[in-house]
């Protein structure tokens, strides 16, 4: 705050900061396409010293963290879909990591949509809505979060020879610190090899009512390995492996992961897995326009095991709590991209297809079975002239077989689902955009055993507009109007079949501005502005259970050309209203400082200090079930070898 406060000041003080370097934000806005896309970068990723994948991404306009501080009890929600805390995931908002698709489905009050450590990344991208997600499934409602592991060539630059990265943090609200150490090998111009390992611990953190928040401590080791080769002529192939693993040891802990308490369920002991391999391989000959060939295979594995601690668990919940759970999607990819011309209009073609299975273990209250799933797609971005206009459409079918009885039987299902978006662009800079989209989400396995719920799957179309500016000189800009539907619902029961939701509608506007002087200032600000509405089967109306507040994100930040980044953030957001729960409205401040020395002994080092909550702020997210945490001081000390 100091620094960029005083910025102005600094002549008179007779204080020699260094030269202002020519600005730029600390977000790039998506202006060049009609799609609401964001990506959070390497250095974003950084200078958030976030303890979770969901920390990364709350910045993003429409996506709300559902107790984002831990990775247990916590989700990602996007424009009102996604986890909840009931469910770590509602199926419809899809996860996936270097293209493989992980989290669980409806396990009741122990899913996780999301669970692995953000050391093992270098970018997030956010797609929210259904428009950017035909590509890679059905259902894809809220949006779509896409996360790509550290390569070697991050760190050695493409040179031959080996760099080792440190990267060491604290934080003083829960006494929390993590480690993160990269050793990245590349033996000659086309072979790199890094492996990672991160390993994260914290206490039990506090509010900012100095109230201990239950259930939030973390012992978390993860490890990455990662492998390319590249070869042929003109380096036309290309293959990848990967291979993470996060895992989590919980002693005595509440079942109900979203809780802070033991409370009907008592406590447990529970261990929790997930692993993610996977194999790619890229043919992109140089001379020909029309191959740009990749093929995956992934495989995403997460098991979850828990006992109940012995004297606190009700016999009548005993099975429910003993249950292991465990989930395995195997996915083959093959797809290729095309570029060639029509006409006047240049055609940048994608086709592919896809062949999925999912296993899930048998449990109470979580019926296993496998579901097979193939899938055909294409998305076409076509340009001519000033105009763009995007065509996509996906065809999967599905093939469910429970099991165990009574859980058991066969259930078939397809859908052919697709949209399009549309932008034009002007000679000032200024685009406008819109889109529509419809899409099915088809059954799961947890809902073996309803025959109706597996012959019915849920279906939504959206239909977006909005409008982009880049000038070219610092400042850009894109506001997105969507109206969603869903009906057909499935997946939120109430105690009886009236109060089951049969309709969900969600309208929002969503704001990304950035600007960045040539002094080194810049400013960023995100803002979301929804409202939801569901409707029952006895036709009764009310607000939408999951809809977000209304928050606004500002950031005020300074850049010097001898390493210095100083920001200061605030986060307004609106109370919220559900039936007689009132959850106040809030808004925090962030105080974010980064050095990065530019030349002596220093030089390749990184120092990072922030303090989260700066007023110690009591409040509780408006999705979340816990209160979040109070004041923490973070320090991030990182250096590349």
């Amino acid at each position: 705050m100091a620094l960029v406060a005083a910025a102005p000041l600094v002549s008179a003080q007779s204080v020699d900061l260094g030269t202002i370097i020519l600005g730029e934000s600390r977000r790039d806005v998506q202006t060049d396409t009609a799609v609401p896309v964001t990506v959070v970068d390497q250095k974003e990723l950084n200078d958030r010293q976030a303890d979770t994948i969901a920390e990364l991404v709350d910045s993003v306009p429409g996506v709300t963290l559902v107790n984002g501080s831990t990775p247990q009890g916590s989700g990602i929600n996007i424009r009102g879909f996604g986890a909840n805390s009931t469910f770590g995931s509602d199926q419809k908002v899809l996860i996936l990591v270097d293209g493989a698709t992980t989290g669980a489905e409806e396990i009741y009050r122990i899913g996780t949509q999301l669970f692995t450590d953000p050391a093992l990344y270098k970018s997030v991208t956010v797609t929210r809505g259904s428009v950017g997600g035909f590509e890679y499934g059905t259902g894809v409602i809220g949006g779509l979060v896409q996360l790509e592991t550290k390569d070697a060539s991050d760190f050695t630059g493409g040179e031959i020879g080996f760099r080792f990265n440190q990267t060491l943090q604290y934080d003083t609200n829960d006494q929390g610190a993590a480690t993160s150490s990269i050793i990245a090998w590349q033996p000659d111009n086309n072979l790199e090899f890094l492996a990672n390992y991160a390993y994260r611990e914290s206490n039990d953190a506090t509010d900012g009512g100095g109230n201990t928040i239950g259930n939030s401590s973390v012992a978390l080791p993860s490890y990455l390995v990662k492998g390319a080769y590249t070869f042929g002529d003109g380096d036309a192939h290309r293959l990848v492996f990967s291979y993470s693993d996060t895992s989590a040891q919980d002693r005595d802990v509440p079942y109900d992961t979203f809780m802070t308490t033991a409370g009907v369920f008592g406590n447990v002991d529970r261990d929790t897995q997930t692993k993610t391999a996977v194999l790619s391989y890229r043919y992109n000959p140089a001379d020909n326009d029309l191959i740009d060939l990749e093929v995956d295979l992934t495989h995403a594995d997460q098991q979850i095991d828990s006992i109940g601690v012995s004297g606190q668990t009700s016999p009548r919940v005993v099975p429910l709590v003993n249950a292991d759970h465990r989930y395995r999607t195997t996915k083959l990819t093959v797809k290729n991209n095309m570029f060639f011309t029509t006409g006047n209009v240049d055609h940048d073609l994608r086709i592919g297809a896809e062949a999925i299975r999912k296993v899930r273990l048998d449990a109470s209250s979580a019926p296993g079975g496998t579901d097979n799933r193939f899938a055909v797609f294409a998305v076409d971005d076509m340009s001519f002239g000033n105009f763009e206009l995007t065509p996509a459409l996906r065809y999967e079918t599905s093939r469910i077989v429970g099991s165990t009885a009574p859980n058991d039987g066969t259930f078939e299902n397809d859908a052919l689902v697709g949209g399009i978006s549309a932008k034009y662009n002007f000679a000032s800079g200024f685009s406008v955009f819109g889109s529509a989209a419809y899409t099915e989400n088809l059954p799961i396995i947890d809902d073996l055993g309803n025959v109706q719920l597996m012959e019915q799957s849920e279906k939504s179309r959206s239909v977006e507009l909005g409008f982009s500016f880049d000038n070219g000189n610092g400042l850009a800009a894109k506001v997105n109007a969507y109206d969603t539907r869903l009906w057909d619902v499935t997946s939120y029961r109430g105690f009886s079949v009236a109060q089951h939701i049969q309709e969900v509608d969600m309208r929002g506007v969503e704001v990304e501005v950035s600007y960045a002087a040539d002094s080194g200032t810049y400013v960023d600000l995100n803002a979301n502005f929804s409202n939801g509405a569901e409707t029952t089967r006895a036709s009764v109306e009310r607000r939408w259970r999951q809809s977000p507040a209304d928050s606004v994100q500002l950031t005020l930040g300074r850049k010097f050309e001898n390493g210095w980044d100083a920001s200061w953030e605030a986060v307004v957001a609106a109370s919220i209203d559900f039936g007689r729960d009132h959850i106040p409205g809030y808004s925090v401040h962030n105080l974010r400082t980064t050095w990065a020395p530019q030349e002596g002994p220093l030089e390749g080092a990184e120092f990072r200090f922030g303090i989260e909550n700066v007023l110690d702020r009591d409040y509780r997210p408006g999705l979340s079930s816990r209160n979040a945490p109070g004041r923490t001081f973070v320090v991030t000390v990182m250096k590349t070898f």
